[in-house]
């Protein structure tokens, strides 16, 4: 069969739209976090119709990390970027925004995802003041201690990943929904888990807890550090372990990022368990998705309280 070259030419310029089309369908949204639980949760709503990685790691402090060229690279990549906000990255994030020139997740722009604007905010302050610490100036910005905050931000997610790719727009609002009914059940087994322990009296390393507690229903009657970002003192442990005396808690709670030998001075002084959480994914080995790492942080509290 004798194919001409305008025949062969015009088969291909027809062609061309479709494979450029179901090359686009198959691309997948370019997402960075800024913290591992929502590059979980971002996973848990776009499936395989998004690219997910996060800067940091259930190991790592947020508020203190390098704005290294590899995570430039990938905010320059990112078709959305989902952090916290409230300030938590405020330390470095602002830097990769501006090496990447990535304008699709500017500030302002439908790429720029802050999961801390669709929740309640706790510990707001009432001034602002150097001389008492890391205060931020929106509020306490560990949201996702809280799994009803997991679900806010979950139905906030969808919608911008609708927005961002509208061709999956079902598809990510039916993952959505198979989520939400998930996660509805897992809390209501967490919250009837966890019901002996309202009330409860506890000391925590520093003041990221507030989320967990107030879902909890748990009573903070003291910290490790004097001040939120001060590392604790021998003279204020010793300030700490005088008012247990006097006011009891039932354990010391910190999170897996932070230095473990003040709670456990304090756990052997005051005769009360030291508890390592999680705090977020990947902060043990048994926190590898959002499900785990509420099992894993209710099953700490509880042996604790035994």
């Amino acid at each position: 069969m004798n194919i001409t070259l305008s025949t062969l030419l015009k088969t291909t310029l027809l062609a061309a739209p479709l494979l450029f089309g179901a090359a686009s369908a198959q691309a997948a949204v370019n997402v960075f976090a800024c913290e591992p639980e929502w590059a979980s949760l971002a996973t848990e709503i776009g499936g395989d119709r998004v690219k997910v990685s996060s800067a940091t790691t259930g190991l790592q402090d947020p508020h203190r990390i390098e704005a290294r060229p590899s995570l430039i690279a990938r905010t320059r990549n990112a078709d959305l970027l989902a952090c916290t906000g409230l300030e938590l990255e405020v330390g470095w994030l602002p830097i990769l925004l501006q090496q990447s020139g990535n304008p699709k997740i500017a500030p302002g722009q439908p790429g720029n995802f802050e999961a801390g604007s669709f929740v309640a905010r706790l510990d707001v302050p009432g001034r602002l003041d150097r001389s008492d610490g890391d205060v931020h100036a929106a509020g306490n910005p560990h949201i996702q201690q809280d799994p009803r905050n997991i679900l806010k931000v979950a139905d906030a997610m969808t919608k911008r990943l609708a927005q961002i790719d509208p061709p999956n727009a079902a598809f990510y609002q039916s993952r959505y929904g198979a989520f939400a009914t998930r996660w509805n059940t897992a809390m209501q087994k967490w919250e009837q888990q966890l019901a002996p322990l309202k009330g409860a009296a506890v000391v925590e390393h520093h003041k990221n807890m507030e989320y967990l507690m107030n879902w909890v229903g748990l009573r903070q009657v003291g910290t490790l550090e004097p001040k939120p970002g001060v590392e604790p003192s021998a003279a204020h442990l010793n300030d700490l372990l005088t008012q247990l005396q006097k006011q009891p808690a039932k354990m010391v709670i910190r999170a897996a990022y932070q230095d473990g030998r003040a709670s456990e001075w304090l756990s052997q002084h005051a005769k009360i368990p030291a508890v390592m959480l999680p705090f977020t994914i990947g902060g043990d080995d048994r926190a590898t998705d959002l499900y785990s790492l509420f099992d894993d942080t209710v099953a700490r509290l509880l042996e604790a309280a035994k």
